[in-house]
């Protein structure tokens, strides 16, 4: 199956499982809040927030193996593939010790990073997060198999196994709390589940590759484990940073301001998620085929489809930042009331950093598939230290605003440096191209958001759903008329009309 198809396929399943569980989500989140409060709604982000700080024990084993999957499964060197995947599986055992360890030496600091539980006592918020630390560790020694699955571009499979272990989990905690309200029921519901689905996972993946179970395995050469000990070196300090800069905000939060209140950004975070996700499924469904490009194709093309990425990426990213700008506070106030909105330049702030996170993203999957990973190795290190002290500094003068203040800054250092580096590495160019494009797209954004947001003050003078559903549509209609109307006779554009046609005429 070639690219185009495997990333289709796979984009379409990634949205069926993403509108399947975040529905769910949603409804879950709305029942949590009812019947077990803002506090547990906080702890249990907070709790999310923390495991995945501790993932950190992962350092980029899984990135730099993945890597060295693409060439054996493109030429179908399944000698080469049994190697690599029992260097991953030894490697994934040690990381999932390695944070059980780690997690347990954390848990009596606990009540210095949640600040006013109210109503949860230290007992019950240890207890809470033991449960929350098996299920990370418990994953570690499975999640290893699905390097095989998507290096083949079957992302898909993986995709479905979750989105049928959400809806069952989703399923059971909504009944457990409308007829329980118990929180430690809610937790072990999901624990059992996914328990269920780990053992499933590795009995299926056994038999669809039989071959991984042979005992008879060649030792990778030291020139080929040099390589994954060198990249994974680099990732170390990728690992680090993006821990620092993107994982830590709850933890600020809950430590300077209050525990509840990480329950209030949640809920913002939640709605962007849900969407972002729902983006992000197309970007990350290609990872694998650029793998595969990057293994089998010439520079030139690269760049080209490099490009068109590129151009749509700031596309949907654009329009939904623009259209999170406009709606995200009113759906707030429809689904949980105005107490719980915040401040309008701190959504300023958390849309910006979502736009050019869009951004970031594209250049992190070409850089990640093409394997340049000790070029800038310092950067996210950097990145992540930058985003500490400003947020730690201003979180205590300007309260939340000054942690995404943290936030903005120091992504922005990747947005201006990646690019230089993906350009000159992996195309052989200069990157004011990119730069001149980010110009490009980003003042017709403005634009349009301007636009939008005079219409709203007409279209949206009280937040009711139907004017709600009034500006949705007018946002729709209007950002994409406005972009096609800029950049409909690009060639990037054309690149994915005429995927769009071939699929067309095909049906």
């Amino acid at each position: 199956m070639g690219r185009v198809k495997s990333a289709a396929r796979n984009i379409a399943f990634g949205y069926a499982g993403n509108i399947t569980t975040q529905l769910l989500g949603f409804v879950l989140r709305t029942i949590f809040i009812e019947h077990l409060g803002d506090t547990l709604n906080g702890v249990n982000d907070l709790y999310t927030g923390i495991l995945s700080v501790l993932s950190m024990a992962e350092l980029g084993v899984g990135t730099a193996l993945n890597f060295s999957l693409y060439g054996p499964v493109a030429r179908k060197d399944y000698e080469k593939i049994k190697s690599y995947m029992l260097l991953y599986k030894k490697a994934y055992r040690v990381i999932g010790l390695v944070i059980g360890a780690i997690g347990l030496a954390i848990s009596p600091f606990l009540p210095y990073l949640v600040k006013q539980p109210e109503g949860v006592g230290v007992r019950d918020l240890t207890l809470y997060y033991f449960i929350f630390l098996f299920n990370t560790v418990s994953s570690y020694f499975v999640a290893y198999k699905y390097s095989l699955v998507n290096a083949e571009q079957n992302n898909y499979i993986q995709t479905n196994i979750i989105t049928i272990t959400k809806m069952v989990t989703v399923s059971l905690q909504i009944v457990i709390i409308i007829f329980t309200g118990n929180f430690y029921l809610y937790l072990l519901t999901a624990a059992f589940v996914e328990l269920m689905q780990k053992i499933f996972v590795s009995r299926y993946l056994n038999r669809r590759y039989p071959y991984l179970s042979d005992k008879d395995v060649k030792s990778l050469s030291k020139e080929e484990t040099g390589e994954i000990v060198n990249k994974t070196k680099a990732l170390v300090f990728h690992k680090v940073g993006d821990v620092a800069r993107l994982q830590t905000d709850s933890m600020i939060i809950s430590a300077f301001i209050n525990v509840t209140l990480v329950g209030y950004v949640g809920n913002y975070n939640m709605i962007l998620t849900s969407v972002a996700n729902f983006v992000n499924i197309i970007f990350n469904s290609v990872l694998s085929g650029f793998g595969n490009l990057i293994a089998t194709e010439s520079r030139e093309k690269q760049y080209r489809i490099f490009k068109v990425y590129r151009f749509f990426a700031c596309w949907i990213y654009g329009f939904s930042a623009v259209g999170f700008f406009l709606l995200l506070t009113p759906f707030i106030v429809i689904w949980q009331g105005k107490e719980k909105v915040l401040a309008g330049s701190v959504v300023a702030c958390i849309l910006m950093d979502y736009y050019f996170k869009g951004d970031r993203i594209v250049l992190s999957n070409f850089k990640t598939a093409a394997g340049v990973f000790e070029q800038d190795k310092y950067l996210a290190l950097i990145q992540g230290v930058v985003n500490l002290v400003i947020s730690i500094v201003l979180v205590q003068k300007i309260g939340l605003l000054g942690i995404y203040i943290g936030t903005i800054v120091s992504g922005l250092i990747a947005n201006f440096t990646k690019p230089f580096i993906i350009y000159k590495v992996c195309f052989d160019k200069k990157a004011g191209a990119y730069f001149m494009d980010s110009v490009k797209y980003l003042a017709v954004l403005l634009v349009i958001l301007g636009l939008l947001t005079a219409l709203k003050g007409i279209v949206m003078q009280t937040v009711t759903i139907g004017s709600f559903a009034v500006m949705f549509v007018t946002c729709c209609l209007v950002f994409n008329g406005l972009f096609l109307l800029c950049f409909g006779r690009t060639e990037e554009f054309g690149y994915i009309w005429e995927i769009l046609r071939k699929k067309a005429v095909r049906k």
